[in-house]
């Protein structure tokens, strides 16, 4: 349990896909102008994650390790990513129109979304570290949780980067700074300010 609550918040605050890997930097600088539309990208990226994580798992450890076909994960992950996103984008069409009019374009991007198939690589990593270790993946249950907490992470940085350009609408940003430049320089403080959880032991 303690190993599970470890990996959980490990995967939140230590080892965040944006702040710590800047991953799926694409759609969380596109999407995040504002926190209704970056809170449902961010619970959108959680469920596929959630789902495609955990499935990526036991290919690799159920078919692709016992077989000698190691090699095919990288086409085979992609594989399940793409299944997983074109439910979720027919889901969100059907029960959110406006949710999903608002994403556009980068709701079936989320095929391409570097952070899910970030946390399919790091979890196939994590299979083969030292059981001692905080960052160890050994069965279905930690690549649940560590997807979740991946999930999580991706979405409370894309849904603070939404309030926080919510609010620079308002402010007195540099003529040469707006758009694009403040986001970046905030992107980076935020990192910044993250980096303060890798130093403990979680």
């Amino acid at each position: 349990m303690e190993h599970l609550i470890s990996l959980f918040f490990r995967s939140i605050f230590v080892d965040n896909m944006i702040f710590a890997f800047f991953l799926g930097m694409c759609s969380f600088l596109a999407v995040s102008k504002n926190v209704k539309t970056s809170l449902g990208l961010g619970a959108a990226v959680t469920f596929v994650l959630v789902v495609t994580v955990p499935v990526d798992y036991l290919l690799q450890t159920k078919v692709l390790d016992p077989l000698g076909l190691s090699y095919l994960s990288f086409i085979l992950f992609i594989a399940v990513i793409a299944g997983i996103v074109q439910i979720v984008e027919m889901v969100v069409e059907n029960y959110s129109p406006s949710l999903y009019s608002s994403l556009g374009i980068f709701l079936p991007l989320i095929a391409v979304n570097c952070a899910i198939m970030g946390a399919s690589l790091f979890m196939q990593q994590r299979i083969n570290m030292d059981p001692a270790s905080s960052q160890y993946i050994g069965d279905v249950w930690d690549a649940i949780v560590y997807a979740f907490g991946s999930g999580l992470g991706w979405m409370l940085a894309i849904t603070a980067m939404g309030a926080i350009r919510e609010k620079m609408q308002y402010s007195e940003v540099p003529k040469p700074l707006q758009g694009l430049g403040i986001t970046f320089i905030t992107v980076g403080l935020m990192a910044m300010a993250m980096m303060c959880f890798s130093g403990l032991k979680i």
